[in-house]
Formats: structure tokens, sequence, C-alpha cells
């Protein structure tokens, strides 16, 4: 692992505003996170976890503090700087998968790689490689309707992976699902980590995954509470 964090956020701060009402959600969060690893933020609902993916990912911006990635602070990037550094360098993992139902399993797959100008047989191929290599090659010609909440998850989590991003980051990936589901799903994303190296970071609530992460970082109101290595044995 690189002594370098892939990812560092410095006093990091979101406050959301209406007419009337401050509501702060993120109180000063400062950590790194480092190429290899496989990481999870837990807390109960409120705690500011999808806040904190959604400005990882870019998607929002914070009210003070900094992120950087690679070393280079994100928050001098317009929007189309911003949207090409989450085309080539993040994946994401939404609870609510997120699929495009007009594509099929292989189209939503290689969408990613589509956007970055790879040619169509190069991104197909890569694709069905990802598909097979997570168990839903089968798939690859249906919708995703066609296809059950887990399956289409593990859709979501190739089309992340598909493009070697720097990171991936899931939100609340296994909220939908069983928990057996969810616990394959789980093991799914590691044994990625583990095979390719990839570096995943995601939220969750659901205390039945938290023993399968080798990190586990903790946010109570806002505020980091706890920051532990663990061995994540299954």
């Amino acid at each position: 692992m690189s002594s370098n964090p892939l990812m560092r956020t410095q006093d990091l701060q979101k406050t959301y505003v209406t007419e009337t009402i401050e509501t702060p959600a993120l109180r000063g969060v400062s950590m790194e996170l480092h190429t290899g690893e496989f990481t999870a933020v837990a807390g109960p609902s409120g705690s500011g976890k999808s806040t904190l993916l959604h400005l990882l990912g870019g998607l929002d911006r914070p009210t003070s503090g900094e992120i950087f990635l690679q070393g280079a602070p994100m928050s001098g990037l317009g929007k189309d700087r911003l949207a090409r550094l989450r085309l080539t360098s993040i994946g994401f993992v939404f609870q609510a998968y997120n699929l495009i139902p007009v594509l099929t399993v292989l189209e939503n797959t290689a969408f990613v790689l589509e956007l970055q100008g790879v040619v169509r047989r190069e991104r197909e191929e890569r694709a069905r490689a990802i598909l097979a290599e997570l168990g839903i090659e089968q798939y690859a010609d249906q919708y995703p309707s066609r296809i059950s909440g887990g399956e289409q998850q593990r859709v979501a989590i190739a089309r992340a992976v598909v493009s070697t991003p720097s990171i991936v980051l899931a939100d609340e990936p296994t909220a939908n699902l069983d928990t057996a589901t969810s616990l394959d799903l789980i093991d799914l994303m590691r044994g990625l980590n583990e095979r390719k190296g990839a570096t995943f970071f995601f939220a969750t609530h659901d205390t039945r995954l938290l023993d399968r992460v080798r990190r586990l970082i903790t946010l109570v109101d806002g505020r980091i509470a706890g920051d532990r290595t663990q061995s994540g044995q299954q």
C-alpha cells in the first residue's frame, strides 16, 4: 500500500441551508484513503455517510474544507473537469442501482467505456470479461427489469469497475437486498479488491456487513467517532 493517500479530506464541512434552517451534515471530517483499501463508513441514519460519499465523488461541493485526489485539490475544478474526473477516476455504485432501463446488461456495463471513447469491440470485450468474473455473463443480453435486484447490483458493480477507476464509491449498496444477497455482494466486492487491487469505500448502516471490511470508519453527527483496522474475516 502506498504511503501517499489516494484521497484525503481536510476539515470537510457541509451545511444544508433552506430559507429558515441550517442543517450541518459534516462537521470537520479529516481522513485519508489509500490505494487498495477496502473501507466502510458506518453510522446511524443522518450521520453524514451519504453526504461524505457525494462530496468525495464530486457530486456535491463542501461548505468548507478540502478534498484531495492523488494530491490535487478538487475545490477549484469546474463542472466540466469534475465530470471528466468522475468519468476517468471514480466509479459509483448507488443504492437504487441507477441502471439505464433501455440498455441491456452488457450495454449498461460498457456505458462508461463508451463515454470514454473506447472502441466498440474493446469495450464489449472488457464488459463481458467483468460480467463473467462477477458470475452474470449469462444476463448480458437481458434488460435490467428482467433480472433480480441482487443481479442488478452486480451489474452496477461491473459498470463501476470495468474502467479500472482509482476508487469505487458505493452508497448503501445492499440496502434493498436480503441478508444472503447482501453478504454475497460484499464478498464479491472484496474479491475484486483482493484480485485486482480495486479500492472500495462504501457507506452502510448494515451491521451484518461490518466484519467483512478491513477498515471501519464510524460517523456520528457528522464527525468521525472511530477509525479502526480489522481483519475483515468472513
